[in-house]
Parts: structure tokens; sequence; C-alpha cells
């Protein structure tokens, strides 16, 4: 199945973008992560890669299928404006940039979402104490 290319523009320049749904599993429950990939010059141009982790909790029953979590234009703005920032060069050929939990986390973040290595890196932080976490935090404020 093919996968569709939206288009976005900032300022003159305009990038083509996707977002894939998966599912990475927690200690606690299993949740919806949305990869977002961009380019700026075309689909040989060096990516923009994020991979987004839902923050809805409690999960609903059956989590994975029934969370609906996708990001709207305005964050794959944010994602990319972010990026460019933070040293993406869209104009290079080749290779993929990461915007990765472990770089990136702690400077960035969308409503409703965290970035996540976890599609990458099964290793990394459990998404689930970081989905709980947030929760948390959003309950404090």
């Amino acid at each position: 199945m093919r996968t569709r290319l939206r288009q976005i523009r900032i300022d003159a320049r305009a990038f083509v973008w996707r977002a894939e749904i998966h599912h990475v599993q927690g200690s606690g429950d299993c949740h919806r992560c949305i990869r977002v990939r961009a380019w700026g010059t075309g689909k040989t141009s060096q990516a923009l890669q994020a991979d987004l982790l839902s923050v809805a909790w409690p999960a609903p029953w059956g989590a994975c299928a029934a969370d609906g979590a996708y990001p709207a234009p305005a964050d794959v703005w944010a994602i990319i404006s972010y990026a460019v920032e933070h040293g993406w060069q869209p104009e290079l050929r080749g290779g993929t940039f990461v915007l990765s939990e472990r770089e990136h986390a702690a400077r960035f973040s969308l409503p409703g979402f965290l970035l996540t290595d976890r599609l990458r890196t099964p290793e990394s932080p459990d998404p689930t104490f970081r989905v709980i976490r947030s929760d948390e935090a959003r309950h404090r404020e």
C-alpha cells in the first residue's frame, strides 16, 4: 500500500511529509507511535524523522487500536522548524536526520506527543512510564 505524501510550506519553501501509524509495547500497555518523515527537496534529499509517542492516558480499551492520536499540519510545521534550527539540512542528498528522544526530547515536545526512540531501539526508555509521567505533569499544571 502506498503512503500518501503531503505538502507543507514554511516561508517560501515547500516540504513533503508522511506519517505512518505504529505501536510500541510498554511495561503497562501498548501505545500508539507515529513515525513522521519529511523531505525538503524530494525523496532523495536528507530525510527528517521523528517518532511521536501518543500521551493518551489512561489508555482506552484496546489502546493500540483505539487511540486516535495523529499529528496535525501545525505539528509537522513545528517538527520541521525545530529540526532546521537544530541541524537538519534538507538540501543535502541522502541520509536521515533523526529527532531522537535521547538528544531532543528535553527541548522539544508537542501537545499530545513525546519523542520516542522505541521504534528504532527496543531498549530505549519505557513508553508506559513516560506517558504516565507526562499525564501526571499535565494534572499538576
